[in-house]
């Protein structure tokens, strides 16, 4: 083990010894900035990651729906509400759709729904409970940010743990699940025009739904690293359209 490792490892080891001291520190303490770093240190130090149970971590399940027994159960909730979010957005969309396409266009919506009612709105994406390929976190549930769309990785290296503390739980709220390819901008108003202007071809309506439900097109960032500016990236043109199948045909 290195140097760092055998210190970190020692250190966790007495850090009751460590939230005590720190604490006598914190009540004498007038510096704000040393306030804050006490703070953190006896915050983090207090954590009940491991904790699962709302009876092992009350105060963690604070402010939250009795009906939430576990912290897993919760954060897959979490998760499929943004995912329900952009199935509504997406749906509301049909008032923008050529009148024409709007049967067909919303045939594809009830596909999509169908879909992703199937696998639980992905909901397994902060489940920390799931296998390995399927979340964003670790096993204690540690999730770190993807970086902007535009970078392939974090350069402030941001990471949080929702599992963690209350505080945490709420902050995770914050994050986002960005859509590399833009929801609003391109794939919801691509999948519209492509419906008009199918000329009877089949739409490709699974490659939208990767685009707007999961990780193939999504990306999990700090708020500091959600860029709102236009992407400036557009859909697929060769992955719009597909050859027509007996099964689930839009016409």
């Amino acid at each position: 083990a290195s140097d760092i490792e055998r210190f970190l490892a020692a250190f966790y080891n007495q850090r009751e010894a460590v939230v005590e001291a720190a604490r006598k520190l914190l009540s004498d303490e007038q510096a704000p900035r040393r306030q804050k770093l006490l703070a953190d240190l006896i915050h983090n130090l207090n954590e009940n990651i491991l904790a699962e149970d709302r009876e092992d971590d009350k105060k963690w399940f604070e402010g939250l729906e009795s009906r939430f027994k576990n912290k897993s159960s919760y954060m897959r909730y979490s998760c499929e509400s943004r995912i329900r979010s952009y199935m509504k957005e997406v749906s509301s969309f049909i008032s923008n759709v050529h009148p024409t396409a709007r049967d067909a266009y919303k045939r594809i919506v009830d596909l999509m729904s169908d879909k992703l009612k199937s696998v639980k709105y992905n909901g397994c994406y902060f489940d920390r409970r799931e296998e390995e390929a399927v979340r964003l976190c670790t096993t204690e549930g540690w999730f770190s940010c993807q970086g902007p769309f535009d970078r392939d990785d974090c350069p402030c290296k941001h990471s949080i743990n929702p599992y963690s503390n209350r505080e945490s739980r709420i902050l995770f709220s914050t994050w986002n699940l960005d859509h590399i390819i833009e929801k609003k901008r391109a794939v919801v108003p691509e999948l519209a025009e492509a419906v008009k202007t199918r000329d009877g071809r089949e739409v490709n309506w699974e490659y939208f739904y990767q685009l707007l439900f999961t990780v193939d097109n999504l990306k999990l960032v700090h708020i500091a690293c959600h860029k709102k500016t236009n992407h400036n990236l557009s859909c697929d043109k060769t992955k719009i359209y597909r050859k027509r199948k007996q099964n689930h045909r839009i016409s």
